[in-house]
């Protein structure tokens, strides 16, 4: 298993959240998603201006093996898309916790970062779906 940065939040879902300087919050799938899906050959991203949250997906990531619904981690705007993932969906494969980001939203309440689970929350997680 490789290293869960210490600076990111998780969904049960394995998306991951990080809070930039900014105060947008940057969200991917975890290495440990990527791992599980293969090898990534498209993603579809959200609309920029679209108004996301946990309840609905607003992006899709398709591999050799299977299509999976990427959820936002808590309620904003989506205000940036990873473009590079048009052309190298396989950047989630290879660095799902940098260059394989997929979008950016504008959180509508930061709060909401609290009750995501933590690294060590989320290692537990995964280590229970492997036993």
């Amino acid at each position: 298993m490789s290293e869960i940065p210490g600076d990111l939040k998780f969904l049960k879902s394995h998306e991951w959240a990080r809070l930039e300087d900014d105060g947008l919050v940057r969200v991917g799938i975890s290495d440990h998603a990527q791992q599980q899906l293969g090898d990534l050959v498209y993603v579809e991203l959200p609309e920029v201006g679209a108004q996301v949250g946990p309840d609905n997906g607003c992006a899709v990531v398709e591999s050799v093996k299977a299509a999976s619904d990427v959820y936002a981690p808590i309620h904003g705007e989506v205000v940036e898309v990873n473009s590079a993932l048009d052309d190298g969906p396989e950047l989630i494969n290879t660095d799902a916790y940098g260059e394989g980001w997929i979008f950016v939203l504008r959180p509508d309440n930061k709060a909401e970062l609290d009750d995501l689970l933590d690294p060590e929350s989320y290692a537990e997680l995964i280590e229970g779906e492997e036993d």
